[in-house]
C-alpha cells in the first residue's frame, strides 16, 4: 500500500509550494499548461508555464540533472546509454518507479522510428543513477510529478518535453560542430530551428 500512496504523499508535500510558484507568475492551478526543456550539456531541466489562452511561457522552475550517461548526440539503439534528443511528450506517469517516481517520454518518436532508432523506457525520474534517462533526485521529481499531474487533471492532454544537446544558438553550435560527425551536426541544425521557434514563445 505504501508504494501506491507515493504520488499522493508527494502531492501533500509539494502542492502548496507549487501553487505559490504558479501564483508568482500570475497563474492558477485550474488554468495553466507546462513545457519542459532539457539541456544535456548543462545538466539542466527547465519548466515553463503559461495560461491556456496565452502563447507565451514564463520560467516556473528548473532542476539540475544529477547525472548523465552517454555523449552528446541522439539515442540510436537500446543499450547505447544515450539520452535522446528531440521533441517528445510525457506518455506515462509511474508512481511505482524504482527511482521513486517517474515520468516517461515517448522515445522513440516518429522521427526516431524513421531513422530506425530503437530503445525504450526513457524517463525523467528520481534518484541519481541513469542509463539514458534524466535523474533529478527524489525531492525534485516529487515536485515535477505533482505539477505534471495537476496540469493533466486540469486539461493538459499533452505535456511537451524538448531535449537539446545544449543551447542551440549559432555561436554555441559553431563551437561544437567542429568536433562531431556531420550526421550529428546536421540533426543539431534541424533542432536549432526548433529551438529558435521555441524561444519566440518564452519570455
Amino acid at each position: 500500500m505504501q508504494e501506491i500512496d507515493r504520488a499522493e504523499q508527494a502531492y501533500i508535500r509539494c502542492i502548496s509550494n507549487i501553487l505559490e510558484s504558479l501564483f508568482t507568475i500570475g497563474l492558477s492551478a485550474s488554468d495553466f499548461e507546462i513545457l519542459l526543456i532539457a539541456y544535456k550539456n548543462e545538466d539542466l531541466l527547465k519548466v515553463y508555464a503559461k495560461s491556456r489562452t496565452s502563447e507565451t511561457y514564463s520560467l516556473l522552475m528548473s532542476f539540475p540533472v544529477l547525472s548523465r550517461s552517454g555523449l552528446l548526440g541522439p539515442k540510436k539503439k537500446e543499450g547505447d546509454k544515450q539520452v535522446p534528443e528531440g521533441q517528445y511528450k510525457i506518455n506515462r506517469f509511474n508512481p511505482k518507479s524504482k527511482y521513486h517516481l517517474s515520468l516517461g517520454i515517448n522515445y522513440p518518436n516518429e522521427y526516431d522510428k524513421e531513422q530506425q532508432y530503437s530503445g525504450s523506457d526513457i524517463f525523467i525520474h528520481g534518484g541519481t543513477e541513469t542509463v539514458g534517462c534524466l535523474p533529478i533526485g527524489d525531492a525534485a521529481i516529487e515536485v515535477l510529478y505533482t505539477l505534471a499531474s495537476l496540469a493533466k487533471s486540469h486539461g493538459q492532454h499533452e505535456i511537451p518535453v524538448y531535449i537539446f544537446p545544449f543551447s542551440l544558438d549559432v555561436e554555441t553550435l559553431e563551437k561544437y560542430e567542429l568536433h562531431y560527425l556531420e550526421e550529428t551536426v546536421s540533426r543539431w541544425k534541424e533542432l536549432a530551428v526548433l529551438h529558435a521557434e521555441l524561444q519566440k514563445h518564452i519570455k
